[in-house]
């Protein structure tokens, strides 16, 4: 039985004091009947003895608090799921966007989802195919790894994003592939720009994407992901299905929980922020992983523009603390006309070595990408010597490693949004590449790789 109070003492923004509650619970939902029969809906974000504090969904806009009562649901806010939900297009409260009808649910999800126990939880190694070069050869991501891409305002993570929704696959095969895309806080443009893109590709028939407007209210972008992710559960716990989860931005997910906090009044954090803001992103990151048992999983790739472009601000250094890596975008790569801009020396997979080598990808893997990473960072340093110097300064080992480094920026890295290149590709341009460079200078890899694939494909 609902409980209806008409006991509503202030509404600050989208936030409302109801007295005189009982049995009330935390992130239970709340719905608001006004005077002409208008309902809007919020939850409970805050108890204190018979007061509580409801968080609205909806603008609070002529409301009037005397004439209105709250009425309380007693269940927190639930998804209905169900395998129909693939190919479909929802908003970020998980109503249907496409004109298609609501889904006939198979069962109902609180959208906080379960902790998963420790101990069940199974380490991540398998690979994963994004189709590009810089993260599969050098930063590769693994089965049930979340793994993060900093961005910067203005560079194309919107592109980066589709183009792995539309590439990714596991490799063995052995089970349905899924992604879910949660869009947050971006423009009408932007979400057209992913909707016709999944369609135009039929990757939309694998794919579940929830969007969250930059008009939609502030406190919609709290649950948007949630709902996304509680989506993933079930495709992947439920149904067995390996799920990629791409989660863009989390930058306005950041900004709409500071808002929040701001209307609560309670004392900020570190830069406005609030103080939970760190337990409030694991809450989300550690939604994904592998359980023992179980042949689904579910992977992240949350995505983040970097307020001023600095590493240093809150939601970049927290997001990188409790994930497991980060692929970083460059400012300076994307002015080169190179796409996807991935600027691959300070990006990091932490959990790569589990999901590479023989069997997985190819036995020469880890040697190759310790090589180019090395190649690269030299070729780097011999450039920028080169533009201090001159060329005439450099020795001749020096200008084939700043020749190593074009090439591979312009081949390796360059290689565009439409590109889906397998991971045999990838290594060998990757062995094409290192054929500039001396063979006495390939000190990271193994003789016998060297005699088979530098040998072995040159005479081929």
């Amino acid at each position: 039985m609902f409980k209806e109070y008409k006991t509503i003492r202030e509404v600050v923004g989208p936030l409302m004091l109801v007295d005189g509650v009982e049995g009330v619970t935390y992130n239970e939902l709340v719905e608001i009947v006004g005077k002409d029969g208008s309902l809007r809906r919020g939850k409970v974000l805050e108890i204190d003895k018979s007061r509580a504090v409801v968080q609205l969904f909806e603008n609070s806009q002529g409301l009037q608090m005397s004439e209105s009562r709250a009425r309380f649901l007693g269940h927190a806010q639930e998804l209905a799921v169900s395998r129909d939900m693939l190919g479909r297009v929802f908003d970020g409260m998980g109503n249907p966007r496409d004109g298609g009808e609501p889904v006939l649910p198979e069962k109902m999800m609180d959208i906080n989802g379960e902790p998963i126990n420790p101990a069940a939880r199974d380490y991540p190694n398998e690979f994963i195919q994004t189709g590009i070069s810089a993260i599969d050869g050098l930063n590769t991501l693994v089965r049930g790894q979340k793994l993060p891409v900093f961005s910067m305002s203005g560079l194309p993570h919107a592109e980066l994003a589709a183009q792995i929704a539309r590439q990714a696959k596991v490799r063995s095969g052995e089970s349905e592939f899924a992604v879910v895309f949660a869009a947050i806080g971006i423009t009408f443009e932007e979400s057209q720009y992913f909707a016709e893109e999944f369609r135009h590709t039929g990757a939309i028939e694998r794919t579940v994407l929830f969007t969250n407007l930059a008009n939609d209210p502030a406190v919609e972008r709290i649950a948007t992901p949630r709902l996304a992710l509680t989506c993933a559960e079930y495709l992947a716990f439920d149904c067995g299905m390996h799920v990629l989860v791409i989660m863009t931005d989390m930058t306005n997910y950041a900004e709409a929980l500071r808002e929040v906090s701001a209307a609560r009044r309670e004392v900020p954090g570190r830069r406005g922020y609030p103080g939970y803001l760190y337990t409030d992103l694991a809450s989300l990151y550690e939604r994904a992983g592998r359980i023992r048992g179980c042949k689904g999983s579910i992977t992240q790739i949350p995505i983040l523009t970097m307020p001023e472009d600095d590493k240093t601000h809150p939601i970049p250094d927290l997001t990188g603390y409790i994930t497991e890596g980060q692929i970083i975008l460059s400012r300076d790569l994307y002015k080169k006309g190179i796409n996807p801009p991935i600027d691959v020396l300070p990006s990091l997979s932490r959990l790569k070595d589990k999901g590479i080598g023989a069997g997985k990808t190819r036995e020469d893997h880890a040697d190759t990408l310790n090589q180019l990473f090395a190649a690269y960072a030299r070729g780097k340093e011999s450039k920028e010597l080169s533009a201090i110097l001159g060329e005439a300064a450099l020795t001749e080992t020096d200008k084939l490693y700043a020749k190593f480094a074009e090439a591979f920026e312009k081949e390796y890295l360059g290689q565009g949004f439409e590109t889906d290149r397998s991971i045999e590709e990838t290594l060998d341009l990757g062995w094409k590449l290192l054929r500039i460079l001396p063979e006495s200078e390939l000190k990271r890899i193994r003789t016998q790789y060297i005699e088979k694939y530098l040998h072995g494909k040159a005479e081929e």
